[in-house]
């Protein structure tokens, strides 16, 4: 299991806008090749993202469903990375300010070969994937909210 967290200088709401729009998921999410397609109405619950992980030619096709969704507060995902197995995917997002927002990351297997191998040198695999993966989010959040704040 790993749990990150970290400042992101943008609001809730600009956060959560990245996270609603599931095309740029290969942007942020470390490990996703390419978003094959997105259900029109993600990031509803039952709502899924269809995307390819790993390089090629050892990539995978798989999906990720959304489980709950707060607007501009949270995110929950199982994410499929079948034949390996799939992983719980919570993001939380906490107004610290004006415009700035605690994000944390917590993600666990629940299923397949990657829950069996569950160990510390997975837990730290996944955390350091994780800490790059909210850098990744942090970017486009911050570059949005910078683009919004010109366009003004």
């Amino acid at each position: 299991m790993a749990t990150v967290t970290r400042t992101i200088g943008a609001s809730a709401e600009q956060v959560y806008a990245i996270l609603a729009d599931g095309w740029t998921y290969s942007d942020w999410v470390v490990g996703t090749a390419h978003i094959r397609d997105v259900d029109a109405s993600w990031p509803e619950p039952g709502s899924q993202l269809h995307h390819k992980v790993g390089p090629w030619p050892l990539s995978i096709k798989d999906k990720s469903t959304v489980t709950a969704a707060e607007p501009g507060r949270a995110l929950a995902l199982r994410a499929g990375l079948w034949p390996y197995g799939e992983a719980f995917v919570r993001i939380t997002l906490e107004p610290t300010g004006r415009s700035e927002t605690r994000v944390t990351m917590h993600e666990d297997f629940q299923a397949g070969p990657l829950l069996w191998l569950r160990n510390k040198i997975n837990d730290l695999i996944l955390h350091g994937r994780n800490v790059e993966a909210l850098r990744r989010l942090a970017e486009l959040a911050e570059h949005s909210r910078h683009t919004a704040s010109s366009q003004r």
